[in-house]
């Protein structure tokens, strides 16, 4: 019990107390959705976000914020509907060039000492612009490959949550249990520390800001095949809901203090909140504003809970 009580251990169970519970209000609403088929509908396009969420993880993980993913994820989607769709190799060398792109700006923030906020603000304009160019309206289509990939139907479990499960595990390994990571998230909790060790930093951020790319880079072509077309802005709510899903998956916007598994979750908790909202009947109006309340009382009890593991200290 006293473990339980444990601040640390508080503050890891949030993200799945807080998908269970809104899981359970959504059975309780809705039963219907207690199903293989309910939670496909409700978990259907709940990979991209997670996606693009650890993405952001990546670049939170070295004390910076991006404010362009939303944007980059749109462009991807964008390729994978037209360049990828007819011409493959090409498309294949367009989507390199961006997470290769995504890692010159790490050292461009890195050697310059720019502030990420504002790089990545500009950066967005940028992403949305060549996004625009390419794609001017909806349109485009899916190549079949991606779209019966993203579609597969597994047994017993929707292939959204096998894969994000997947996801949650495979990054957890890389940057909770690998000396690797441990340099990693050294560059945001303590970069003098690295940089006494011998650690490049700025080989560090390059090293998250093209991991950034490349999440990004799966989530934009996920969604695409999901939705087998695209838009110039149909991802643009991304960059807010992977930001708020790192932080509600116990993520800290300073120090390197992140959790994978918690982001994941976090993401999936986003994507249910629209499903309740829907189930409840709420105006599309007041939707933004009820998921925005959702993720204020989370993060109030987050708060609680980190106060109690100061005065804990």
């Amino acid at each position: 019990m006293n473990a339980l009580l444990n601040p640390r251990v508080l503050r890891a169970l949030l993200p799945p107390v807080s998908f269970i519970l809104l899981l359970t209000v959504i059975f309780i609403v809705q039963p219907r959705a207690m199903s293989y088929l309910g939670l496909n509908l409700m978990l259907n396009l709940a990979l991209p976000i997670a996606l693009a969420t650890i993405a952001q993880l990546c670049v939170i993980t070295v004390n910076d914020l991006d404010l362009s993913i939303g944007g980059f994820v749109s462009l991807v989607a964008c390729i994978g509907a037209t360049v990828l769709n007819e011409t493959p190799l090409l498309g294949v060398l367009l989507l390199v060039l961006c997470i290769a792109a995504y890692a010159g700006i790490g050292a461009l923030i890195h050697w310059r000492n720019l502030p990420s906020i504002v790089v990545t603000l500009g950066l967005s304009f940028v992403w949305l612009g060549a996004a625009i160019l390419l794609l001017p309206s909806p349109g485009g289509s899916a190549p079949a490959w991606l779209s019966g990939l993203v579609k597969l139907k597994t047994p017993l479990v929707p292939f959204a949550i096998l894969a994000s499960a997947a996801l949650a595990l495979a990054v957890h390994l890389l940057l909770m249990r690998s000396s690797f990571g441990t340099v990693l998230r050294g560059a945001g909790g303590n970069p003098q520390a690295v940089r006494r060790a011998g650690w490049s930093l700025l080989r560090a951020k390059m090293t998250m800001y093209a991991l950034c790319g490349f999440f990004g880079v799966l989530s934009g072509l996920t969604l695409v095949g999901l939705t087998t077309s695209a838009d110039a802005n149909i991802a643009l709510r991304y960059t807010l809901l992977s930001i708020a899903g790192v932080i509600l998956g116990g993520g800290e916007f300073t120090g390197g203090r992140v959790s994978p598994v918690g982001a994941v979750i976090g993401a999936l908790t986003l994507t249910l909140a629209g499903s309740l909202l829907s189930f409840l009947r709420i105006s599309p109006d007041w939707q933004i504003g009820a998921q925005g309340a959702i993720l204020i009382a989370v993060l109030a009890l987050r708060a609680l809970v980190n106060q109690t593991e100061r005065r804990a200290a």
